[in-house]
């Protein structure tokens, strides 16, 4: 597989160095010339110096070849930009981008990037597996569909036990596809299922509509 990386930072350099073990063909862009010519010399001759957020530069890589293309600046604007022009302008099949800034996710996933990186998410979403406290887990995103897949839980104090699904006003779109409930088989929730305290209930919810739908299982 052709796999492009912009950016040859500490994250970049460690991915380049492990996709080469793993046997690809890797090009790596970096604007520095001293960080180029670093990567160079210990890992063979797989960097270009140049700006992976133009075409020119992307051109001269050879990025209409490009099965993927990987963008782990330090810099989310750029990280962007470079992911477009891969996808739009050289019909790149997927594109990978390093978001710093988790707010900036959504923009990314609305404006054509197929998959963003954010370590701050990655960490918060272990605390929420590992803490209790939260009730609301990612599990998988689809950013194609713009819908998430969600883990809540409902605690013994929300204001929605004892109510069935038919009466929260929960988003349009959002679909509750499985209930977990201690000392029962795991069943498919509907309209007129009750909300238990405890419950482990697994949805699919538009990516825009998360809080809502957290407000309206939880009743806040």
């Amino acid at each position: 597989m052709y796999i492009m990386i912009v950016g040859g930072g500490r994250l970049g350099y460690h991915l380049t160095q492990a996709l080469l073990d793993e046997g690809h063909e890797i090009l790596l862009v970096e604007k520095d010339p001293t960080i180029c010519d670093t990567i160079n010399s210990q890992l063979g001759s797989i960097c270009l110096r140049g700006d992976g957020c133009e075409a020119a530069t992307l051109e001269q890589a050879g990025t209409s070849r490009a099965d993927m293309l990987i963008a782990v600046t330090g810099d989310d604007e750029d990280n962007l930009v470079a992911c477009q022009v891969a996808k739009h302008k050289f019909k790149v099949p997927r594109t990978i981008a390093r978001v710093r800034n988790p707010r900036n996710e959504y923009i990314f996933k609305k404006l054509g990037v197929d998959v963003t990186v954010s370590s701050t998410t990655i960490i918060l979403e272990q605390i929420e597996h590992e803490v209790p406290s939260h009730a609301l887990t990612h599990l998988l995103a689809i950013e194609d569909r713009g819908v998430e897949i969600v883990e809540i839980r409902i605690p013994d104090d929300a204001s929605t036990v004892g109510k069935e699904i038919k009466e929260l006003p929960l988003p349009a779109e959002a679909r509750l596809l499985l209930t977990i409930r201690q000392d029962e088989k795991p069943f498919v929730p509907k309209a007129e299922t009750t909300l238990a305290a405890k419950d482990q209930i697994i949805a699919a919810v538009p990516l825009e509509a998360e809080e809502t739908f957290r407000a309206a299982m939880l009743g806040s």
